[in-house]
């Protein structure tokens, strides 16, 4: 175990002063929009269903919005400058799955010209569309889905869930 200033990792847990702290996987979403009110959505090759531009945050000090905008350049070649914090899920561990954090960012509305030069990284991504939010939310997979209609529940406020739900 490699230690600087009290801290180190070890078997994937960061440990401080000799506590052993969990790591949290975490990822980051992008709602990008255009004139029309319509919603990116990309389907991935890799799961069933669509998705939005996005992806995991890198272990390396990567932030939430550094790693929305890595994704979105990186799936679809856009260059996202702007964003707001939408929705936060947390997602308990679950034998399927670990769990962690999920972010959401409102990326506003890009021109048709951008748009229009969309590039998908063929290896994640066989198509995109952009889709009115009804139909955006039948094709969504379930997680996704419950976080994009909770951020545009109420568009202007920063939605928390657990487990994909409003917390009360």
């Amino acid at each position: 175990m490699a230690m600087e200033d009290g801290v180190g990792t070890t078997a994937g847990r960061l440990v401080l002063t000799g506590a052993a702290l969990p790591r949290i996987p975490a990822s980051a979403g992008a709602l990008v929009w255009d004139r029309k009110g319509r919603l990116l959505i990309l389907k991935p090759t890799y799961k069933s269903g669509w998705t939005i531009p996005g992806g995991v945050v890198e272990a390396d000090g990567e932030t939430p919005w550094e790693a929305c905008r890595r994704e979105a350049h990186e799936e679809c070649g856009l260059d996202l400058r702007h964003g707001r914090l939408a929705c936060v899920d947390f997602l308990r561990p679950r034998a399927s799955r670990p769990g962690g954090m999920r972010f959401l960012f409102g990326c506003g509305v890009l021109d048709d010209p951008t748009l229009a030069g969309i590039v998908l990284q063929e290896e994640e991504v066989s198509a995109y569309r952009l889709a009115r939010v009804d139909r955006a939310l039948r094709l969504l997979s379930g997680p996704v889905r419950r976080r994009v209609a909770a951020a545009l529940t109420k568009p202007r406020r920063l939605q928390y869930l657990e487990d994909g739900l409003p917390v009360r």
